[in-house]
């Protein structure tokens, strides 16, 4: 083969600081603990506080704002936000871009979520989607988080089915890929190396797992997150990865001390999180058979291997944990008393569970606060590189500062790649990023960091670092940036940012903050945005959601929720001309949504049937005759009476057969998943057909048509 060596990034999703083994955890990773063994591991390595963001840095070697990713890739606030287009601009030729003009085999598996979420449709447009940014396969999800069990899954360019298996689960089906395009590769072209971007959906809510992981971890939990915090910190110190003089700090404030729960609290948070700790081990197994691979095949020992987490354990679980999904994403609280009624669910497929901040503070020790907050909670993160012969110093700490913006530029560096400047007709934007290949050699443990300098933005929280220094704030979204209180840490002898010393140092604090003023307008970060949730409703102009009129036909592929029409707090009717030769033909007219919410129209023993599903509240209507047979003109109404308020009304034929007052429908989003005609493809919006393999309607539809009214916001 080539002198080239292969590379490998692995991505994971929403991990704490401390949640591998070899970062003091006590949730059982021996693989990546094995790569850490042999390469090294970094405890001062940081990233944005979100998911979309840090990958964009990751590829492009650029900081995220600049190349149009200042938020989630699910929000695109038009040209006139050029930072905010949820899209890698093409001035920022993507990793793989590169290494396939310079003869790589590029493959990318498992999470993408750089991709406008309107675009996901199968219809495209394929110009932000993996495909179309420089990778030559691809397959996984492109939004922000999938099911486990019910993957919305991509393969190259078209959507497909999740593989019908027995006990499937996404990340043992990635890793299956990522084999698979790698032994392809391998087999006919061994000369030439490979890149493979394998980000899993693990630690991302939800925390899907075969029930026995989940039990593998009885027992474990019962001492509460302040104890399971405690003892991370002390095994951080034994094993070298914080100072041993460093302090763990009080709590966040908004974390309960665990002797302060419930009994019941306490039952249903041990469970959260024995569920998340299963997930981890459970995607350990899976990189131990990628890597058992790469040995196989002879392509380890020239393979640089890159592994780290988007940002920090996530606080998305609130106060008492989350089991519904949409519950979350609609900014609508979830009570104990559910939780406890579907425990033993939690992990399962009928599950999207988050656990209760209080555990992601433990993930997150020794720092503070979570995914989001630019405090060291949201951005410090583990860190491994792994080469069997570019590194000597096997199973070393390195402590230098560095930023996600550094990987791709070291990659270049190490294999003697000059990125162009111009790609493809595109004068490309100056690499923002460091090479850190000086650390990977011994003499390098004391090196100074070639990083000196960091800003952070998300939601208005902002921070930077500069020589061993950090001011950061917590903003509250609505409020004036300007009335936001600005802490002032020495983060070189305080990595956990205990001592505040705005007050005693008003000169340093004054000095990052215009520091900090000074990247912002560097990067394009300006004009600041603090929204986050409530963006997930906004309809792009770009978007086939825009419509008031679309018709689906039966064949179409799955249609992604953002780029579905919007049913939100408005009117609109829903017709489908069907036919059946007889009365026993029955099955899914349309399926919006899935188990945690949404709206099905279906024909079952011979009634016609509609539900819309409320977080697990159903509100339904069945036709109270049986159906003629032959042709049938369905509809559907819904009449708004109020704020997310109205009747439901099904028709067949014209007369009305039945109807139903909904005295709440979802504010921001119906569901995470999207739509189906004539089947419900993968996690059922109605329970009555769980267990009937998406119930695919058996006679014949002519079209879906929605109508949406123009009352939203009346």
């Amino acid at each position: 083969m080539s002198g080239k060596k292969d590379v490998v990034y692995i991505v994971f999703d929403d991990v704490g600081f401390s949640d591998f083994g070899c970062y003091g955890s006590e949730i059982r990773t021996p693989n990546i603990d094995r790569l850490a063994a042999g390469g090294l591991r970094y405890n001062n390595f940081t990233v944005t506080p979100l998911c979309s963001p840090t990958r964009a840095c990751l590829l492009t070697g650029r900081n995220h704002h600049t190349v149009g990713m200042g938020a989630l890739a699910n929000v695109d606030l038009g040209p006139e936000a050029p930072s905010y287009r949820g899209r890698i601009e093409p001035s920022a030729a993507t990793v793989a871009e590169v290494l396939r003009d310079e003869g790589y085999g590029t493959y990318a598996v498992g999470k993408w979520h750089l991709t406008p979420a309107y675009e996901i449709s199968p219809a495209g447009p394929y110009d932000n989607w993996p495909i179309g940014k420089g990778f030559s396969r691809y397959y996984g999800f492109l939004r922000g988080q999938t099911s486990q069990y019910f993957p919305q899954l991509t393969y190259d360019n078209h959507m497909i089915d999740p593989p019908q298996k027995p006990r499937y689960h996404l990340s043992e089906d990635l890793v299956d890929r990522a084999i698979g395009f790698v032994s392809d590769h391998v087999s006919v072209r061994p000369d030439n190396p490979f890149f493979l971007y394998l980000a899993f959906g693990a630690q991302h809510r939800p925390h899907h797992v075969h029930q026995e992981y989940i039990d593998a971890y009885k027992g474990i939990y019962e001492k509460g997150w302040d104890a399971i915090r405690a003892e991370r910190f002390q095994r951080q110190k034994q094993l070298g990865i914080i100072p041993a003089d460093a302090e763990l700090g009080t709590p966040n404030p908004d974390v309960r001390q665990w002797n302060e729960l419930s009994d019941d609290e306490k039952k249903v948070f041990v469970r959260f999180q024995e569920a998340y700790s299963g997930f981890l081990t459970h995607t350990d197994e899976q990189i131990g058979r990628l890597l058992a691979f790469l040995q196989e095949t002879g392509r380890l020992d020239n393979t640089l291997i890159v592994l780290l987490a988007d940002n920090g354990a996530s606080q998305e679980g609130g106060d008492n944990g989350s089991f519904n999904n949409s519950a979350y994403f609609n900014g609508i609280p979830e009570r104990l008393e559910d939780h406890l009624r579907h425990i033993d669910e939690i992990g399962g497929p009928y599950s999207s569970n988050n656990y209760p901040k209080g555990w992601a503070q433990a993930g997150n020790t020794p720092f503070r606060f979570y995914k989001q907050n630019s405090h060291f909670g949201g951005t410090r993160v583990p860190f491994i590189v792994y080469d069997e012969h570019g590194i000597a110093d096997k199973g070393g700490v390195r402590e230098q500062f560095h930023h996600a913006i550094d990987v791709t530029p070291t990659v270049y560096d190490l294999l003697g790649i000059r990125p162009p400047d111009v790609h493809k007709g595109t004068a490309q934007l100056p690499l923002h990023g460091v090479s850190m290949a000086y650390s990977f050699v011994e003499s390098g443990r004391l090196s100074p960091s070639t990083r000196t300098t960091q800003y952070f933005h998300m939601k208005g929280h902002r921070a930077i670092v500069h020589e061993g220094w950090k001011a950061v704030t917590r903003h509250t979204e609505g409020e004036p940036f300007e009335d936001d209180r600005w802490e002032l840490y020495h983060v070189a002898e305080d990595i956990a940012e205990n001592c505040d010393l705005a007050e005693e140092q008003p000169e340093k604090l004054q000095e990052l903050r215009e520091i900090w003023w000074r990247e912002a307008g560097a990067y394009k970060v300006t004009p600041l945005l603090d929204k986050g949730v409530s963006l997930f409703g906004a309809v792009s102009a770009n978007s086939p959601a825009n419509r008031r009129r679309m018709t689906y036909y039966p064949g179409l592929t799955r249609l992604e929720s953002f780029a579905a029409p919007s049913l939100i707090d408005r009117s609109y009717t829903i017709d489908i001309p069907i036919e059946r030769q007889s009365a026993a033909e029955e099955g899914v007219l349309v399926a919006y949504g899935d188990h945690s919410s949404g709206l099905t129209i279906y024909v079952l023993s011979n009634r016609l049937h509609y539900e819309y599903n409320y977080l697990g509240t159903i509100y339904p209507i069945v036709s109270e005759r049986e159906l003629p047979v032959g042709k049938l003109a369905v509809r559907f109404a819904f009449e708004k009476s109020g704020r997310l308020q109205g009747n439901g009304t099904l028709y067949a034929d014209g007369v009305a057969v039945g109807s139903v007052f909904h005295p709440a429908t979802m504010p921001v989003i119906l569901s995470m998943e999207g739509l189906d005609v004539g089947v419900d493809k993968l996690s059922p919006v109605s329970a009555a057909y769980r267990d009937r393999n998406g119930f695919p309607f058996t006679g014949s539809i002519e079209k879906v048509v929605f109508e949406l009214a123009d009352d939203q916001n009346r």
